[in-house]
């Protein structure tokens, strides 16, 4: 089930097209062996406590909480997807147009969920505080595929942001945000707290032109 906040336009054409392929234009952010290119960013009294690492081809992150974010940027028109899994009763998040150089745990900008049993019932797939989905649509620990397409468009003789979300190539919804808070920024990923582990491989973006004149 999906819940509307007020401010959501949700279309849910489920007519639209799947993920873009990998040929089609992507550019990898991780390069399977090491977190160069990504950066981890936590309050001092985590930074210790919380970790990032490599670990058989797949980013992992344990511990308390923190944000690994990528200085690469600022995106604004995009497809961004990764391989995630997230284990049973973890939390984390995938974050877009994060803005630059976040100094605390958690970074403002747009954030995807990634929850597949958690007790939080907003679940893989959401739009935090924007689009809530009551059920995942893949089990815990297992790698499935998070996507975002993200681009200025008009709407209805309105300039808007679009977000489509798919989980495994399968369009969860459409949103269209009115009053866009974040123009730009960067991407990242949420270590939400010691229970939860993360993993993440092949991520990739795929830069989208304007559509606003």
């Amino acid at each position: 089930m999906i819940r509307r906040t007020w401010a959501a336009a949700i279309t849910a054409s489920l007519f639209l097209a799947g993920s873009v392929n990998a040929e089609d234009g992507f550019v990898s952010l991780f390069d399977g062996k090491t977190l160069s290119g990504w950066e981890m960013k936590a309050s001092p009294k985590n930074r210790d406590s919380s970790k990032w690492e490599v670990k058989d081809g797949a980013i992992v992150g344990s511990g308390n909480a923190s944000m690994l974010y990528s200085p690469k940027g600022g995106y604004k028109n995009f497809v961004f997807r990764a391989e995630i899994s997230i284990n049973d009763k973890g939390n984390s998040g995938l974050y877009f147009r994060t803005p630059a150089d976040p100094n605390g745990d958690f970074s403002k900008g747009y954030e995807s969920q990634i929850n597949a049993t958690h007790g939080d019932p907003i679940k893989t797939g959401s739009l935090y505080t924007m689009v809530h989905l009551d059920k995942a649509a893949h089990a815990p620990d297992e790698f499935y595929t998070q996507e975002v397409e993200v681009q200025d468009v008009m709407y209805r003789g309105k300039p808007v942001t679009r977000i489509r979300t798919r989980v495994n190539g399968k369009l969860l919804y459409e949103y269209q945000d009115y009053n866009p808070a974040w123009k730009e920024g960067h991407f990242g990923f949420q270590q939400h707290d010691p229970g939860s582990v993360v993993k993440i491989r092949k991520i990739e973006v795929k830069e989208l032109p304007s559509q606003i004149k």
